[in-house]
Parts: C-alpha cells; sequence; structure tokens
C-alpha cells in the first residue's frame, strides 16, 4: 500500500511572536524528522497550504502564509492550496494523490481541531487508510481547554479514523 506524508498549515502565521502554536519547537523537529524519514524512504511529500483573506495570518502571498523554512518542501514535493480546514475540499489533493496511486496517508500539521481533525475524518471517508502522527500536530490553547489536553483529546478520538503512532514509530519502508 503506497504511502504519503501529508503536513498541513505548518506555515510561517501559525509561529507569530505572542501568539506561538503550542510546543512550537518539540512540533518543527518532530515534523522534521518525519519528514527526513519519508524522503529517505523515496515516499512523496504532500504540503497543504491554507489560503487566508486580507489580513489574517496565513494571508494568501505574503510572509505568513510561506510554509516555514525549517521543514521548507523541495522541488519534488506537492503543494496543494486550500481555503477551508478540511484539505480535499475544493482543492486537487485527491487527484493527485490518485495519479501516484497513494492509498495511505500520514498526517501531522496544524492546527489539531480544525484542519488536522477535519483531514483524517475526510481521508477515511474516502477510503484512505490514515495514520495520524501523533506528536507531530499542535494547537493553541482555548478558554476551556490546553494546547495539549486537545492533542490528547484528538489523539483519542481520531483513533476510530486512524491508526495513532509517534512519529519514531512510523515507517515508510513498506
Amino acid at each position: 500500500m503506497k504511502k504519503a506524508l501529508m503536513v498541513i498549515d505548518v506555515q510561517n502565521g501559525m509561529f507569530q511572536e505572542g501568539n506561538v502554536v503550542y510546543n512550537w519547537d518539540k512540533l518543527l523537529k518532530n515534523l522534521k524528522s518525519l519528514i527526513g524519514q519519508a524522503r529517505s524512504a523515496g515516499t512523496p511529500i504532500f504540503y497543504i497550504q491554507h489560503n487566508a483573506q486580507v489580513g489574517k495570518p496565513l494571508e494568501f502571498g505574503a510572509k505568513g502564509w510561506e510554509i516555514h523554512p525549517e521543514i521548507a518542501p523541495e522541488t519534488q514535493d506537492i503543494i496543494v492550496q486550500k481555503t477551508t480546514p478540511d484539505s480535499f475540499l475544493n482543492t486537487s489533493l485527491n487527484e493527485e494523490l490518485k495519479k501516484q496511486g497513494i492509498e495511505h496517508l500520514v498526517v501531522g500539521g496544524i492546527q489539531t481541531e480544525a484542519c488536522v481533525d477535519t483531514t483524517c475524518r475526510r481521508a477515511f471517508s474516502m477510503d484512505y487508510k490514515v495514520t495520524l502522527a501523533s506528536d507531530t500536530h499542535s494547537t493553541w490553547d482555548t478558554d476551556e481547554l490546553t494546547a495539549q489536553q486537545i492533542i490528547n483529546h484528538h489523539n483519542g478520538v481520531l483513533r476510530w479514523f486512524a491508526d495513532v503512532y509517534s512519529h519514531e514509530e512510523i515507517s515508510f519502508i513498506s
């Protein structure tokens, strides 16, 4: 079963001073490791890039919109643009995955309870096998819950839709 790594919305706007995504340094370190594993195995990497409206942190074409330089895509990687939390809705993602014969998606990125959650559930409903890299997604505290509580909750709930493993437990070698 051919795998691909999907990195969702890890863009500069998620790392703004005073409003940096939770555990950002560990997130980038773990994503970098996962990307390195995928590259070593020749696994395709798909970067999902959110396009927001003017004035928003991920405003299309602005500095905040760019993919974070620590995990920057290489020439062979595919970048898919989106405007909703669902990486499949009104995008070329499914078409690109089908073109490459991808059946299994390994998912990480930002924001746990929005784009990561929605994309995992949608991929599952589209008959993709999904693996969520439990330590490669993040979010922010809310008034009710800490970011860590949200991450833990989703690592539990998304087990209905995905296999959930740490980045160190995931292999791209078939």
